[in-house]
């Protein structure tokens, strides 16, 4: 008797990954609306990086303002954020990951794509998430499909610590009748002016031609948004090293900064930070990013190219005060930001 195998694309998404790293050291707060953000006190400024389940169920999500957070869940835990745990817990997942065979494409620091050849593609993917799990003790989803995009559209569908499968055969069945924004990468923006169109559902914009949509949305964009509602996507699984395509450092401020001066002290500390980070990890800038938010919650950035690709401070830092007399701050300032755009390989 024959064996059939099938190659499949695997999306494996760790389950509330932020939160579930620090359950394995607050074990007592299993089942509670759990809230990781800034130093932990939802008096200050800051915003929620990680949220429970049970946190979300009550509205709360990553992004949201620590003190909207605990008027929205006030019975919520907050938990102070610890980056450096959280890269380390993510290194280990990718390494029991990458320790199963096939090619595995790590993508962020809690979600990986494994292209492999299975027998039977649903005990393949329970095992992996055994496999993590007794690993790490964390738990994650798993969506399985015949390319990428599929793929990672279905972890959310099986999500928490589930399977499913999306595939061409049952594409349409799932997909048809929901929004186009819970299309991958398709946002509010773009469903809304499809919206005006007519363009309510998947299975709209997958009627839809091309032509017609190329001329809203230009001849690469037009036509990518009816190939996705057609769940399409040729990019390949890669396992070239997961490379960031930049390093970024800001601060969310507990009372508005009105002056410049400690403005541009701030952007010199970022800017140390930066070029810390990417002396960390060997890598190279070549173009700064400085983000200012006011105390109206507008948000702007200016970016100033460097001469070279470098990592150096001081380039960084002169470059990243270049970018900040790019604005008028006329208003006070909440939030700081400096971001290294990385050289490409």
């Amino acid at each position: 008797m024959l064996t059939v195998v099938e190659r499949v694309v695997l999306h494996i998404d760790l389950d509330q990954f932020i939160v579930a790293v620090e359950l394995l050291r607050h074990p007592d707060l299993v089942g509670e609306p759990v809230l990781v953000g800034g130093s932990g006190d939802p008096t200050e400024r800051g915003v929620v990086a990680g949220a429970s389940y049970e946190a979300r169920a009550r509205g709360v999500t990553s992004g949201t303002p620590l003190r909207t957070a605990a008027a929205r869940c006030p019975e919520a835990v907050f938990l102070p954020a610890d980056r450096e745990t959280y890269l380390a817990a993510s290194a280990d997942v990718m390494t029991a990951l990458g320790e199963l065979g096939g090619i595995l494409e790590v993508i962020g620091w809690d979600e990986a794509f494994m292209l492999v050849d299975t027998e039977d593609a649903a005990d393949t993917a329970r095992y992996v998430q055994s496999y993590v799990r007794e690993r790490t003790a964390l738990n994650c989803s798993i969506g399985i499909g015949d390319n990428k995009l599929r793929a990672k559209l279905a972890s959310g569908m099986g999500k928490p610590a589930g399977v499913f499968r999306l595939d061409m055969s049952n594409w349409v069945e799932v997909m048809a009748g929901k929004p186009t924004d819970a299309l991958q990468g398709v946002g509010g923006k773009t469903a809304k002016k499809l919206a005006a169109r007519g363009i309510a559902t998947v299975a709209d914009l997958a009627g839809t031609s091309m032509a017609d949509l190329a001329g809203e949305f230009g001849p690469n964009i037009g036509p990518w948004l009816v190939a996705v509602a057609h769940g399409y996507d040729s990019s390949p699984v890669s396992d070239e090293p997961f490379r960031a395509r930049s390093h970024g450092r800001e601060v969310t401020f507990q009372r508005d900064l009105r002056e410049v001066e400690p403005m541009r002290a701030e952007i010199t500390r970022l800017a140390r930070q930066v070029s810390e980070d990417l002396a960390g990890d060997a890598t190279l800038a070549r173009r700064v990013v400085v983000k200012v938010r006011d105390s109206r919650f507008g948000t702007h950035t200016h970016g100033v190219t460097l001469a070279e690709p470098t990592r150096a401070f001081e380039p960084l830092e002169v470059a990243a005060q270049q970018a900040l007399d790019g604005f008028p701050l006329d208003r006070p300032v909440r939030l700081l930001g400096v971001r290294a755009e990385l050289v490409r390989e």
